[in-house]
C-alpha cells in the first residue's frame, strides 16, 4: 500500500530576511508553489517583493484573525493596516480554503489584482463582499509601495495549468458510489456517510485535507423561479437553456445585492426606494436575512426581469467544502465524507441546503459529479508519529477524526489518541458507534470521552466533559500532545478554547492571563489546530 505524507516544508525565504513569521510562510508558500515553472525574478522585482512585504508599514501580526470576531471588531482592529490587511480582516478567518486560498494569501491576490473575484468568501457571505468591494476601490488610491509586490507577482506565472481536482478552478470528475444514514430512529437530524471512488480521476490526499463538491440547484426550485420570471425552460441564456443555466451556473441562494440593483432599474416609487436600500445593505422590512433568489421575485412579484438580464445578476455557484472523514492510506482510490442535511423551512416555504441535499437525494450510484481536493490550511497529523492527539469533534466534527484514526491505524503510528465526541442523544446520533468501540478494544483510541445534550435534564456538551477531565487532558498535554477541534466556528470551538483555557489555569497553576498566553502558544507551535465552518 503506498502511504501518502505531507510534502515536506520548502524553505526559500531565509529566516534572517526582514519578513515576520506568518509574512515569511506565506512567500516560502508562494514561491514554492510556482519555483518549478517560474520565471527567475531580477534583483529589481525581488526588491519590490521585499519593500512590499516589509516596507509599507505592516508588523505581520493579525489579531482580527479570530473567526469568532463579528466583522465591526476585525475591521477596528485592521484600522491603519495596509489596504491588503484591511481586506484580510474583511474576510471570515476561516482559513477554509473555499475560496482556493487561506484569507491572507486572498486578500494579498484581490490587493494586487491577481484576482479579481470579490465575492469567493462562502462563510463571510454579503458583509464580506460588501466590504470588500468598499476596499477595493481605494487600491489605485493606494500608496505606490504597495502595488510593488503586483509588479514582481506578475513576473512570476505558471506556464502550464494545474493538475485536474488540485483546485475548484479546474475540477475533476469522480464517481459517487453510496450513501448511508447514520442516525438511528428518533434523532432529530439527518447525517448521512457519504462514499465517492477516485480511481477513474487519480486523486488523493492527506487526512485533515477537505473536498469540494460543485453541486446542482434543486431542479423543483429552478422550476418555481423560471415560473415566476414569466420565462419558458428552452429559453437560450449563456448558449444554453434558462433551466440548465439556473440548475448548474448560479446560486440561488442569498440573493445578492446585484438582483436588489436589477430590479430598482425596473420599478420606481417606493418599490424603487426598497430594493436601492437592500442592494446597499439595509433592512427596510425586517426580512433581508431570510431573502433567497425566489424571495426576492415573490417580494417584488410585480417585476419579471428578462431571463438574461436576471441571470447576469445573480453570482456564480461556488462549490461547497466538506472535512474529509476516510484515509487515502486505509483505502486507496477512495473517499468518504460525513454530511448533515440541511432542510428547514422560512415563512412555510422549505429551503433545503444546496450540497448536503444534492448529496443526499439528488444524486445516483455511478453518477459523477465534479470535485476537487483543498489542502489543508495548518490541519495535519504530528509529523512525529509518537505525538499524543487530541481531538474534540462533536456532530459532523467527527469527519476529520475519524480519518486521522483510520490513518494511524493504516501507517502503525503507535502515539496516543483520545477522542471527545458528542451530539444529541446516544441511541441515535452515536456515529460510527462501532468502529469507534473497535478501536477502543484494540487500543488505537486510547480514550474515548462522549457527551449527549439531550440524554439528561440539563444539556451536556463536549467541553463539559473535557472539564470534569481537566487533570488528564492537562497530563496529555504535558506530555506534547496536540489538540484538534472541528466543528461550529462561533459556537462550539469557542467554548472548547474557554474550557482548555480554564484547564490550563487549574492543573498548572497559571493566572487565567496566563493560560490564555500558553493556549496562544499551543497555536503559534502548531499544537492547537482547527477545522472550523
Amino acid at each position: 500500500m503506498n502511504q501518502i505524507t505531507p510534502p515536506a516544508k520548502v524553505e526559500i525565504i531565509p529566516s534572517n530576511a526582514p519578513f515576520s513569521e506568518a509574512q515569511r510562510s506565506w512567500l516560502n508558500g508562494f514561491f514554492a508553489g510556482l519555483l518549478s515553472d517560474a520565471t527567475p525574478l531580477s534583483a529589481e522585482q525581488g526588491a519590490a517583493v521585499m519593500q512590499g512585504a516589509a516596507g509599507d508599514g505592516d508588523d505581520g501580526e493579525a489579531p482580527w484573525h479570530d473567526q469568532t470576531m463579528p466583522i465591526a471588531d476585525r475591521m477596528k482592529l485592521a484600522e491603519g493596516r495596509p489596504l491588503r490587511r484591511r481586506m484580510m480582516a474583511a474576510m471570515a478567518q476561516q482559513d477554509c480554503g473555499q475560496c482556493g486560498y487561506d484569507c491572507h494569501n486572498y486578500s494579498e491576490a484581490i490587493a494586487n489584482k491577481s484576482e479579481a473575484r470579490l465575492n469567493l468568501c462562502v462563510p463571510g457571505g454579503k458583509e464580506t463582499a460588501r466590504m470588500l468591494k468598499s476596499l477595493y476601490e481605494e487600491i489605485d488610491k493606494a500608496p505606490a509601495s504597495s502595488s510593488a509586490p503586483a509588479a514582481a507577482a506578475a513576473a512570476v506565472a505558471p506556464t502550464a495549468p494545474g493538475e485536474p481536482g488540485r483546485s475548484r478552478d479546474n475540477p475533476a470528475n469522480a464517481k459517487f458510489l453510496s450513501r448511508r444514514l447514520l442516525n438511528g430512529k428518533g434523532s432529530e437530524k439527518e447525517t448521512w456517510h457519504i462514499e465517492f471512488d477516485l480511481s477513474g480521476c487519480g486523486l488523493d490526499y492527506v487526512v485533515g485535507d477537505s473536498f469540494g463538491i460543485f453541486a446542482r440547484n434543486d431542479i423543483g426550485l429552478v422550476d418555481q423561479i423560471i415560473a415566476l420570471l414569466g420565462a419558458s425552460h428552452t429559453t437560450k441564456v449563456r448558449g444554453r437553456t434558462l433551466r440548465e443555466v439556473l440548475r448548474d451556473d448560479v446560486s440561488l441562494s442569498p440573493a445578492p445585492d446585484s438582483l436588489f440593483e436589477l430590479i430598482s432599474y425596473l420599478t420606481g416609487g417606493a418599490l424603487r426606494e426598497k430594493a436601492r436600500a437592500l442592494a446597499q445593505g439595509e433592512d427596510p422590512d425586517g426580512d433581508a436575512a431570510t431573502l433567497d433568489v425566489m424571495a426576492v421575485l415573490q417580494k417584488f412579484s410585480r417585476i419579471r426581469p428578462h431571463s438574461e438580464a436576471f441571470v447576469e445578476a445573480l453570482e456564480p455557484l461556488q462549490p461547497r467544502l466538506y472535512s474529509i472523514s476516510s484515509s487515502h492510506n486505509a483505502t486507496p482510490g477512495k473517499l468518504s465524507l460525513t454530511v448533515d442535511c440541511v432542510r428547514y423551512e422560512v415563512n412555510k416555504r422549505r429551503r433545503l441546503g444546496l450540497a448536503s441535499t444534492f448529496l443526499a437525494e439528488r444524486i445516483s450510484p455511478g453518477d459523477e459529479v465534479k470535485v476537487y481536493v483543498q489542502k489543508a490550511h495548518g490541519f495535519a497529523l504530528p509529523q512525529d508519529p509518537k505525538t499524543p492527539i487530541i481531538m474534540v469533534g462533536p456532530g459532523t466534527g467527527i469527519a476529520p477524526f475519524r480519518a486521522f484514526l483510520l490513518d494511524r491505524r493504516a501507517t502503525g503510528a503507535p502515539g496516543k489518541n483520545w477522542l471527545f465526541f458528542g451530539h444529541q442523544r446516544s441511541d441515535c446520533d452515536f456515529f460510527y458507534a462501532d468502529e469507534l468501540n473497535a478501536m477502543k478494544t484494540s487500543g488505537l483510541l486510547t480514550r474515548l470521552s462522549l457527551a449527549w445534550s439531550r440524554d439528561g435534564n440539563k444539556k451536556f456538551y463536549v467541553q463539559d466533559r473535557m472539564r470534569e477531565v481537566g487533570r488528564e487532558v492537562w497530563t496529555w498535554l504535558a506530555e506534547g500532545a496536540h489538540v484538534y477541534i472541528c466543528g461550529d466556528a462561533k459556537r462550539m470551538a469557542k467554548d472548547v478554547e474557554r474550557a482548555l483555557v480554564d484547564i490550563v489555569a487549574q492543573f498548572s497553576a497559571r493566572t487565567t492571563d496566563e493560560a490564555v498566553s500558553f493556549v496562544g502558544e499551543l497555536k503559534k507551535k502548531g499544537r492547537f489546530q482547527q477545522d472550523v465552518y
